[in-house]
């Protein structure tokens, strides 16, 4: 029997929100449906599969994680990540061109933990990130549960190519509103639209946040978690580096997730990259207070693991011999769907690498119902549709094309 009034316990701020990513919420519906016996292409999900619709995996790091699997990794990993870990995913970013002299980094629960870190720290509350118009919704997100906001720029010039002169104008209209700025990278491979800066779009980039930073504390976050997929722009970033490094805070999300197909591990590790040694030990201290009042500590099983493969001769041997073999499965699904694509005119950014491509739509959510009724299923963004090309098979691509031109000539 109520006595009394019912209270709700959710505070205002916090309630009506999802309790599910968008994305997963359509991959469990094209899960199924396939699993009711209908023939389904299921183009949502971030992750790498195999033509027979089983989850990549690589062998060597599955016996990694086996071997180490003991009472030690049973036991609490140190705050901010074991010192074998932080200095191996140092030593794997400094190998592209990061300099390691110049480096510290904490452990976090993939690469999301290393933006909720960046959001955390370089910004005050109530300020805004900057990144482009084609994101990963998360960014948004995050900032948001962590009191700041996103804004962004125009991505692509009208000819195509990246806008360098918007993410100017960004960075003035940050610093002047709000005396600093931190500007989300995530190249390459970028997640939705696969596009990858080439070096001469970089050096511009890096013109501009030198100079950026000679005004106010600029922070740049590169979210490198298709670094792996990325063929050689892979490491065009690395000559930009010196030339933020004059004026900036250049950090790096890395992760495990991709590079080693371990997304349940949940492996990462934010690198950061100051001239000033006095200003690294205050960035290693604030990312340790984070790691203590947030997660407290990273998965010990898995960055013991992934030191060994990053740092033992054989295992880095073999590592990349399985990852090739997954980045020219990839590359083949690319050849096909470009070839296609054109055949068809879809309009879409340049994609050579990575695991998704987005597919410019007048009007994305009317396109990815219209594809859902005939069981294709993709993630509608603003300005497109998001494709992740990773989980479909290359026999699947014809019948992707197929349905994306007809959602999109009816959109």
């Amino acid at each position: 029997m109520t006595t009394g009034a019912l209270f709700g316990s959710v505070v205002a701020g916090a309630r009506d929100r999802g309790g599910n990513d968008p994305i997963f919420a359509l991959n469990a519906e094209a899960a199924r449906r396939a699993a009711a016996g209908e023939a389904i292409v299921n183009a949502t999900l971030g992750v790498l599969m195999n033509d027979d619709g089983r989850l990549a995996v690589m062998p060597t790091v599955l016996e990694t994680l086996s071997r180490s699997l003991d009472a030690t990794t049973a036991g609490y990993a140190p705050i901010a990540g074991t010192p074998a870990f932080l200095r191996a995913s140092i030593a794997d970013l400094s190998a592209e061109g990061a300099p390691a002299d110049l480096a510290v980094a904490t452990a976090t629960p993939g690469g999301t933990g290393a933006i909720y870190q960046s959001v955390l720290n370089f910004l005050e509350p109530g300020q805004s990130l900057l990144t482009t118009s084609y994101f990963w919704g998360p960014y948004r997100e995050i900032a948001a549960h962590a009191g700041r906001g996103t804004d962004t720029f125009e991505m692509f010039q009208p000819g195509g190519g990246f806008n360098v002169g918007g993410l100017q104008d960004g960075l003035e209209r940050h610093i002047s509103s709000q005396g600093r700025a931190l500007v989300v990278l995530n190249f390459p491979c970028h997640n939705p639209t696969g596009y990858s800066l080439t070096r001469d779009e970089w050096r511009s980039v890096a013109e501009r946040l030198r100079h950026a930073g000679e005004r106010a504390p600029v922070t740049v976050l590169l979210d490198c978690a298709y670094l792996r997929f990325g063929g050689s722009a892979s490491t065009a970033w690395a000559d930009a580096v010196p030339t933020m490094l004059e004026t900036t805070t250049v950090a790096f999300a890395w992760t495990a997730s991709k590079s080693f197909a371990q997304y349940g591990a949940r492996v990462g590790a934010l690198v950061a990259l100051h001239r000033d040694e006095a200003e690294r030990a205050q960035i290693t201290n604030a990312l340790g207070y984070t790691c203590r009042a947030t997660w407290s500590n990273c998965n010990h099983l898995g960055q013991r693991a992934v030191s060994d493969l990053l740092t033992d001769p054989e295992l880095r041997r073999r590592t990349h011999r399985e990852r090739q073999e997954l980045v020219d499965l990839l590359g083949r699904r690319i050849a096909a769907f470009n070839e296609a694509a054109a055949a068809v005119g879809l309009d879409m950014p340049r994609y050579d690498s990575g695991f998704f491509v987005t597919v410019f739509s007048r009007d994305a959510q009317a396109t990815a119902t219209r594809m859902r009724e005939v069981g294709v299923y993709v993630v509608p963004v603003s300005g497109g549709v998001r494709v992740a090309l990773c989980a479909v098979a290359e026999s699947e691509v014809p019948r992707l094309v197929d349905a994306l031109a007809e959602g999109v000539r009816r959109a």
